[in-house]
């Protein structure tokens, strides 16, 4: 291979994309379409509001209505002693929209049968919400029942909420707080990141190479510049113009995020009441309270910020690098070979699936990695080459041995080496065949090729 000439087309593969109007349109217009998503989704999850629901309630319990308090998005009417089957059979010319029939008061179970009638079916956030007030009902009546004085009191003082402090113990035994969630929560983010970057960018490549294949454009690039220089000219090229554009996608997204936010902040969730966002999810807003008071003085928000202070993040960047370049390295050479063996697009389907079925694997193997990161399935997958870029990424935050890591790296760059070889090899000769739609049987008869 001729470094200065991979140089050169790595330079024109970059220039020529990076020029295009396309490439500077997607560039400004994604960063917008996602932050415009984002606040748009969060003013709608925080301001927008159900339509005001009329419930008319009949309580034969004489326990429940004092607890069916109105809402902005539910009012509740008392029509105990009225005929439940004529409100029924009458609904749709009443004013309400639904009737609730609380059963009499069981006193041997003490609980309550409870319906709702309504023309048509309700959502899940008001029927949680009723749920919610009837159990605390029902929940509060058999307290009261036991007459024990301060039983109220007792009930909510006997309730634990222990929090399990985490350390990890280095050799010389410091110890350092750790929080599972941070560890999980970045090893899928990493994961998932990894997986991504190897699939576009590969199929990018994959892409590039028959459109210039199709054009004929290869054959006049190929009379000048060896084919085996092309390829990995053109690999490495198509992963700088997508980082350069991940990174102003990332840069422009999170500007725009933050001077959105900055302006729209004061006003965005003024009209959430977080009451009934809690409520409405089914959570008892007393056990929140007490939750949020337990984490606070047991100091849980300094677990997760001392967590994520004591990652090691020179050594995950370092490693995310190695395992992104060469991941990508050794899928871009084998797409770039499959794309140098068709003409369009449609024919890469039979060739990509040995491609695409090790990718899914180590998704779905990084996806379980954050649950068990030491399971045999998550220690293979780390290991075995072509899925241990994306999984080794995803046990990283959780510790690995020195030898997995260094056993994985190293099975890697090899494997890397050899698919490069092997990939040249067919897209030397594939590059130039035309008219024939090419098989495995094709590919492997192009590698034996000297």
């Amino acid at each position: 291979m001729n470094l200065r000439t991979i140089g050169l087309v790595i330079r024109r593969e970059y220039l020529n994309r990076v020029k295009k109007k396309s490439f500077i349109l997607t560039t400004l217009l994604v960063p917008i379409l996602v932050a415009g998503l984002t606040i748009g989704v969060i003013a709608l999850l925080m301001n927008t509001k159900d339509k005001v629901k009329s419930i008319a309630v009949l309580d034969e319990s004489g326990i429940v209505m004092p607890y069916l308090e109105d809402t902005e998005t539910i009012h509740y009417t008392d029509c105990s002693g009225e005929d439940l089957d004529a409100l029924k059979a009458g609904i749709a010319d009443t004013p309400y929209d639904g009737v609730l029939s609380i059963g009499a008061l069981d006193p041997e179970n003490k609980t309550v049968s409870a319906d709702i009638f309504s023309p048509k079916p309700f959502g899940m956030e008001l029927l949680d919400n009723i749920d919610n007030r009837i159990n605390r009902a029902v929940e509060d009546y058999r307290i009261a029942s036991y007459q024990i004085e301060g039983l109220d009191q007792i009930m909510k003082d006997v309730k634990s909420n222990i929090h399990l402090r985490s350390y990890t113990v280095s050799d010389s035994g410091e110890e350092k707080l750790s929080e599972a969630g941070v560890y999980s929560i970045l090893s899928m983010i990493l994961g998932i990141i990894l997986f991504m970057f190897i699939t576009v960018f590969g199929s990018m490549v994959m892409s590039a190479v028959i459109e210039e294949k199709s054009s004929r454009v290869v054959e006049v690039l190929v009379s000048s510049v060896k084919a085996t220089d092309l390829m990995f000219g053109k690999i490495i090229g198509i992963a700088l113009v997508a980082l350069t554009q991940f990174l102003m996608w990332i840069i422009l997204s999170g500007a725009i995020i933050s001077i959105g936010g900055a302006a729209l902040g004061a006003d965005l969730f003024q009209k959430g009441n977080p009451t009934e966002m809690v409520e409405s999810m089914g959570v008892n807003a007393a056990d929140m309270e007490a939750v949020t008071a337990q984490v606070s003085s047991d100091g849980g928000i300094n677990e997760v910020l001392s967590t994520i202070r004591n990652l090691p993040f020179g050594q995950i960047i370092a490693l995310f690098l190695f395992f992104f370049t060469f991941g990508y390295l050794l899928y871009a050479s084998m797409f770039a070979a499959i794309g140098s063996a068709v003409e369009n697009e449609g024919d890469t389907q039979q060739l990509q699936l040995p491609l695409t079925v090790p990718l899914m694997l180590a998704y779905f193997i990084a996806l379980y990695a954050f649950r068990a990161p030491d399971s045999s399935i998550a220690v293979f997958g780390s290991i075995f080459p072509f899925t241990s870029p994306i999984v080794m990424i995803s046990r990283l935050p959780f510790g690995v041995p020195t030898v997995q890591l260094v056993l994985s790296m190293v099975l890697l760059v090899l494997t890397f080496v050899f698919m490069a070889w092997l990939s040249a090899k067919i897209y030397k000769v594939g590059i130039l065949m035309f008219g024939k739609k090419s098989t495995w049987k094709d590919l492997w008869k192009w590698f034996k090729q000297k």
